[in-house]
């Protein structure tokens, strides 16, 4: 008997060095070879739709800091799993995603459930796509996978494996290689830069994603304090990278080329760290930048240099850079910074159901542990969060990147297995709107089998909110499709197997969320809640 080992039994033990010991999946018949036999020291996380899988491992990725292992069924499952794939791409999220192809014999003549088109299709949501020319090739294709996964910028890779290949005998033990995973700042530009920033009178800094998941939360605090210039973030970001209650942050920039401008005018310099420059979304016409002012663009993402219609770029690291750029620039810290206009006045927290928006987020404010990381998925009230529950640590708030809306309540779950696979015991908060919720809801079953500890709080307005406010600005009355009448969100909770509670009042959901932090499980928790009109512009 020969002790050449099978190409399953290879890919597995790479796998086990690598770390990639978790796997999210959906099971479908051309992804039983590659399950088959299941490790005893290997995790299956079950979901029960591929888009709601692909989240969750992107939430779980983004909670460990390290790759997560995605199984999905063919071109099918991949279908499914499109939307969830581009969140993950324009959020760095460094996943490997496989699927199934039909037995090699057979793919010519394209059988039920083939992949014709393998690399095609995820195609431009991932950094590489490949199916190996042989069997031989699939476990370097995985060493390959996992690096291309995690050099900058990080990115969702995918192969396609047939499932004849699984049991074909392999070369030997698979190569194991190691790589960079960060890129220095060019030295000479960076000190150029580091001029401009000195010269500046009155700059300006734009915090983007990238700080938060390079680990530069401390040193971008650092810079920002030394040159004593006002921060901003990014347009509806997937994740915060300075403290909201800072008293040199002046909030969120807007969505459009005109709104830009008017909030940078008086600046002379703009300096963008770890962003897009910027991130656009309603057409509102305006200068890319008011007269007078420059910008300068720092990101370890080449494409988003590219595409930044203004300014000079550097390609680093954002931890690399910030650490070198702050012992390059002069120290301004006592620097007048006027304080960003704070929303003033008492909430009304007495009324009955609908409440307002204001009133939710008053009422998280004063029960949600300061540990608790948010997830949230209610655009139409990212002001009112912003304002009563500011993000005042690293790794603490997650959003979809990709503007497409059903990440949030897979995202809130894998974020909680990832807590739970690193040792961090804190509650998941996920803040979502009624119809967001619909999109992925079926993550809230791995949520209940996994005893997660997440409370979900459901906004119940009634209504696409967000498209309303589109609809206004986009001067397009009559638009159907925007009500949501007849959703029985408690129902629908209790069935997948969540504890729920329906809420009329402040009182009720204090009550209800405080009694919830001490749920072994998930709570959902509804709040009818009027609508809350977006200022977009």
């Amino acid at each position: 008997m020969s002790d050449q080992k099978s190409v399953h039994e290879v890919t597995y033990d790479l796998l086990r060095t690598l770390g990639l010991t978790t796997v999210f999946g959906n099971p479908g018949s051309t992804e039983q070879t590659f399950l088959k036999d299941f490790p005893d020291d290997f995790t299956y996380v079950l979901g029960l739709q591929e888009a709601s899988v692909v989240a969750m491992a992107d939430g779980f990725a983004q909670s460990t800091g390290k790759p997560a292992l995605v199984n999905v069924h063919t071109a099918a499952g991949t279908g499914n799993a499109m939307g969830s794939l581009v969140a993950a791409f324009k959020g760095n999220t460094p996943l490997i995603v496989t699927a199934g192809q039909q037995t090699r014999e057979m793919v010519l003549c394209e059988p039920y459930l083939s992949n014709p088109d393998e690399t095609l299709l995820p195609q431009p949501w991932v950094k590489w796509a490949y199916e190996p020319k042989r069997a031989q090739d699939v476990p370097a294709a995985f060493m390959r996978a996992y690096t291309v996964a995690l050099q900058p910028p990080a990115g969702p890779v995918y192969l396609s494996i047939p499932l004849d290949d699984w049991e074909k005998p392999a070369l030997g033990p698979a190569v194991i290689r190691t790589f960079s995973q960060r890129v220095s700042p060019d030295p000479s530009r960076l000190r150029g830069f580091a001029q401009r920033i000195n010269a500046a009178q009155r700059p300006v800094l734009v915090f983007g994603p990238e700080v938060d998941r390079s680990g530069a939360w401390d040193a971008g605090v650092t810079f920002a304090e030394k040159v004593g210039a006002a921060v901003y973030s990014t347009g509806l970001p997937d994740r915060a990278s300075f403290p909201e209650d800072h008293r040199l942050f002046q909030g969120q920039l807007p969505m459009t080329v005109g709104g830009v401008s008017e909030t940078l005018r008086g600046y002379d310099l703009v300096v963008v760290l770890g962003a897009q420059v910027f991130r656009y979304y309603p057409w509102v016409a305006g200068e890319y930048l008011p007269e007078g002012t420059e910008l300068l663009q720092i990101t370890a993402d080449p494409r988003l240099a590219a595409t930044a219609p203004v300014g000079d770029s550097l390609i680093g690291d954002a931890l690399l850079t910030l650490e070198e750029l702050v012992d390059l620039v002069d120290d301004h810290s006592g620097r007048n910074v006027p304080a960003a206009q704070k929303l003033t006045g008492d909430v009304d927290l007495t009324g009955s159901a609908p409440l307002s928006a204001d009133a939710v987020w008053a009422t998280l404010r004063t029960v949600k542990p300061a540990e608790s990381p948010l997830v949230t998925e209610s655009t139409s009230t990212q002001a009112q969060q912003t304002r009563f529950l500011p993000t005042t640590r690293p790794a603490s708030f997650f959003a979809t990147a990709s503007g497409g809306i059903g990440w949030g309540v897979p995202g809130a779950v894998g974020i909680a297995l990832g807590d739970r696979a690193r040792g961090v015991k804190r509650t998941v908060v996920a803040t979502i709107g009624d119809g967001s919720f619909q999109y992925s809801v079926q993550a809230i079953w791995t949520a209940a089998q996994h005893r997660l500890p997440i409370i979900f709080v459901v906004m119940r307005n009634g209504e696409y909110s967000i498209l309303k406010s589109f609809a206004v600005l986009e001067k397009t009355p009559g638009v159907p499709g925007l009500d949501l009448p007849g959703l029985d969100i408690g129902s629908l909770a209790k069935g997948f197997g969540c504890r729920t509670a329906n809420v009329d009042s402040a009182e009720e959901l204090a009550r209800e969320f405080t009694a919830a932090l001490d749920v072994d499980g998930p709570t959902v928790i509804v709040v009818p809640t009027k609508p809350q009109p977006t200022h977009l512009g």
